[in-house]
């Protein structure tokens, strides 16, 4: 009597879904001759039998007419992964019967042999075979309950979790996602990506809500590449998650990144094609912030202090948190939000509040941070001892300076004034993006910093400093009587007496030091 009920339901649905104009009949799933797609068979015309029969079907719902794979699945995994999957079950197993392109498509139980597909027995290669390796897709078959959403401290509580997505039985499947019956939204999903609302369903990520990547109406100027291939959205806010992760087949295992190398997954848009400024051009530069040089050494779950010599966008940038506000020395502003730090006393934070406690991530005693450019006799690589507020003078950068008489100031600098590492550090030229990317001047300076002996003095020359201190107040020796002897006369360069970060020698004389 079930299996009667059963039929009649099946053909009660499948008659239906003949009048309505997103039913299976219309979609992919329709594996049937008169298929839509080109992935169906030769001369078959049933269509729910590539699924479903009401006789002799496997014992599981909904009365299955396939085996299952039997495959033994490579599964996703990250630093970040608070969730336990299993091999795949539920209908994550019946989705996998087709899509891991280990069983004929028409290898069903309710017929003799295999039915002849047009393409092949198996789900040709493409976006559609996910093989037995799931390392890049999205997790399935995990338990996901109050106490995975409170580990991972992103998730929604399982009770906040509402329609149309849902777990079955307590676990995330392929039909949390995807409903096979229905293409309304595209790859059958159950609701729409654009704005990822569908990813929103389950996650709530910190700072996302006023994000700029949440919500830039920015478009792709047609100059290839396309920023989102696989998408029919046209801004930044309507692709959202998808500008930068894929939930299936993506290029990078970590976090399903689009590219396994992970500064592309920014420069499909920084590159000048979507955003407005182009930062890719500038790590072309003769020195950078070599982002390039580094591949899956950058961690998400790293220590605030790097401790593996490495450098990629995301230890600078925090792409869920970053939006355009800007604000006052030393605050960090909107593109540098969210972002781990260690402050002036050596402790890690999260976030940073200061731009510079982003700079001694690397800077501050790090492994593999650079040295000093310039051989001095009192000997201090790390940049957050330099700046330290106890030193006789230093630049204002963690601390207002000590020295109340600096006449050669332009304005608005003050003594009283707090500057960024990056009024410095740069990337050169005007209309440059923010930020120390890549520079034509060695220790990527906005400007160029004359530091050998027998120097011609010249505007141009130690431009660096005269953007801050006035030339004609320098070479007039306002501030010391001996300036235009030595950087004239002798032509002297000022590394030679200034060291810019700090002084462990004297503090009427800002920044001197012995050599």
């Amino acid at each position: 009597m079930k299996t009667l009920v059963a039929l009649f339901m099946l053909i009660f649905i499948f008659n239906a879904a003949k009048l309505t104009p997103q039913s299976i009949v219309n979609t992919r799933h329709n594996l049937s001759v008169s298929g839509p797609g080109t992935v169906k068979a030769v001369s078959e015309t049933e269509i729910c039998l590539f699924c479903h029969t009401p006789h002799n079907s496997r014992p599981v719902s909904p009365l299955w007419n396939r085996n299952d794979p039997g495959s033994n699945y490579t599964l996703y995994n990250s630093t970040t992964l608070q969730a336990l999957p299993g091999q795949p079950d539920g209908s994550s197993i019946l989705c996998l019967s087709c899509h891991d392109g280990t069983v004929a498509l028409g290898s069903v139980l309710s017929r003799p042999g295999t039915i002849t597909m047009a393409t092949g027995n198996f789900m040709p290669a493409g976006v559609s075979n996910l093989s037995t390796n799931l390392r890049n897709d999205h997790p399935v078959s995990f338990i996901y309950n109050a106490a995975l959403a409170a580990a991972d401290g992103q998730l929604k509580d399982p009770s906040n979790i509402t329609p149309p997505v849902a777990l079955k039985n307590g676990k995330v499947q392929c039909t949390s996602c995807h409903d096979p019956h229905k293409n309304i939204y595209s790859d059958f999903l159950i609701a729409t990506s654009q704005n990822s609302n569908l990813c929103n369903g389950c996650h709530q990520r910190t700072y996302w809500t006023t994000s700029s990547h949440n919500t830039s109406t920015k478009t792709w100027n047609n100059v290839a590449p396309d920023p989102w291939p696989y998408s029919p959205w046209t801004t930044v806010a309507q692709n959202a998650c998808e500008s930068c992760h894929n939930p299936h087949n993506s290029g990078g295992i970590q976090m399903l990144m689009k590219y396994q190398v992970e500064e592309s997954n920014c420069n499909d848009c920084h590159n000048g094609n979507v955003a407005g400024k182009n930062v890719w051009a500038q790590f072309a530069k003769t020195y950078r912030h070599n982002v390039s040089n580094y591949l899956n050494i950058h961690d998400a779950n790293e220590s605030a202090q790097v401790n593996t010599m490495h450098v990629e966008c995301v230890d600078c940038h925090n792409p869920h948190a970053s939006k355009n506000q800007t604000a006052t020395a030393p605050n960090v502003n909107g593109f540098l939000f969210g972002v781990k730090g260690v402050n002036q006393s050596g402790t890690a934070v999260n976030p940073a509040i200061y731009s510079y406690e982003i700079c001694y991530r690397c800077h501050a005693g790090s492994p593999g941070a650079p040295t000093s450019p310039t051989p001095r006799i009192i000997v201090q690589n790390n940049v957050r001892l330099e700046f330290a507020s106890g030193n006789p003078s230093y630049h204002s950068v963690a601390a207002a300076g000590v020295n109340t008489n600096v006449p050669s100031l332009i304005a608005p600098w003050t003594t009283t004034s707090r500057m960024y590492c990056t009024d410095c550090h740069a990337s050169d030229g005007v209309g440059s993006p923010a930020g120390p990317h890549g520079s034509i001047y060695p220790h990527i300076l906005k400007r160029q910093y004359s530091t050998a002996d027998n120097t011609t003095e010249s505007a141009a020359a130690y431009a660096l400093c005269y953007g801050c201190h006035n030339r004609t107040s320098i070479l007039g020796n306002n501030s010391f009587k001996e300036h235009n002897k030595h950087i004239v006369g002798e032509k002297t360069p000022c590394n030679a007496c200034h060291d810019p970060m700090e002084s462990a020698v004297h503090r009427e004389l800002a920044l001197i030091t012995v050599i």
